[in-house]
């Protein structure tokens, strides 16, 4: 009996080194729990920390995408500039003469002064522009002072006298004229003047077979003009007919003076169109 008694107080040492050694072994284990896993989400600090989630779980919330900045709108064009200042204009205008109010008559004018500034302003750099710049002042081809219009007449009228000196041997004159014309009467002995001047020869064509005290060697008309392609019926005509072609070439109708019949006949022999304007 006496060993049979002595069996529980043998099992009581057993079960204390048992748990002695549970203790010491799970010690350790906690020192190897997952780490706290660091989150600035605050929605996500029960699952990321207090959970203790561990490496394999990722608890920082992916960025969102950043959205590019939208490009600027691109400038407007000065056309579509000038468009709205005009509209402006005009709508001040209207709605200072529908309501005319000092303060819808006076924000017009202020606009509209500024507008006159700006115009002002492009003219004066224009011609700032043209006096640096040789090749786009006009006023050296043609000039407009006095003293430069003067000289360049005296060019022009050298260079048309040359020219007309040399028209007799190839150009002819052909005038047409009627006795019951006025314009005739005056235009008559002009075209004579400039033909005795130049040498040229007139044939003095009457359409109504009247006659002319300038040109007593005149012919009655038999449908020369028409022949020649000319269709108006218009006197006194002065039309001159190149020899050389065998072309009619119309100077003009009506009456003239001297020096714009002369004007006309070097430049429809001499120039191109284009070449002096």
């Amino acid at each position: 009996m006496p060993a049979h008694a002595n069996r529980p107080a043998r099992r009581l040492p057993a079960a204390c080194l048992t748990l002695a050694i549970l203790l010491t072994t799970a010690a350790p284990g906690r020192a190897q729990e997952p780490p706290l896993v660091a989150t600035g989400d605050g929605q996500d600090s029960f699952y990321c920390e207090k959970r203790r989630l561990g490496y394999w779980f990722y608890c920082t919330r992916p960025r969102p995408a950043e959205t590019p900045e939208p490009a600027p709108p691109p400038p407007a064009s000065a056309t579509s500039q000038l468009d709205a200042i005009t509209a402006q204009l005009r709508e001040l205008k209207a709605k200072a003469i529908l309501e005319p109010t000092p303060a819808n008559v006076t924000a017009y004018i202020r606009f509209q002064r500024e507008q006159l500034d700006r115009a002002s302003l492009f003219s004066d750099v224009w011609q700032r522009a043209i006096w640096q710049d040789p090749e786009l002042d006009y006023t050296l081809q043609r000039p407009v002072s006095t003293l430069g219009k003067m000289q360049w007449q005296d060019t022009r009228s050298a260079e048309r006298n040359a020219v007309m000196a040399q028209l007799g041997a190839r150009y002819g004159l052909f005038y047409f004229f009627a006795q019951s014309c006025g314009a005739c009467e005056v235009m008559s002995p002009i075209v004579q003047s400039v033909a005795s001047t130049w040498h040229i020869a007139v044939r003095a064509i009457s359409t109504d077979g009247g006659p002319s005290r300038h040109f007593p060697n005149y012919t009655v008309e038999t449908n020369q003009r028409t022949r020649m392609g000319l269709e108006a019926k218009v006197t006194p005509a002065v039309v001159l007919w190149d020899a050389l072609k065998g072309q009619a070439i119309p100077i003009g109708y009506g009456v003239m003076s001297a020096d714009e019949l002369q004007d006309r006949i070097y430049l429809l022999t001499s120039k191109e169109a284009g070449r002096d304007y």
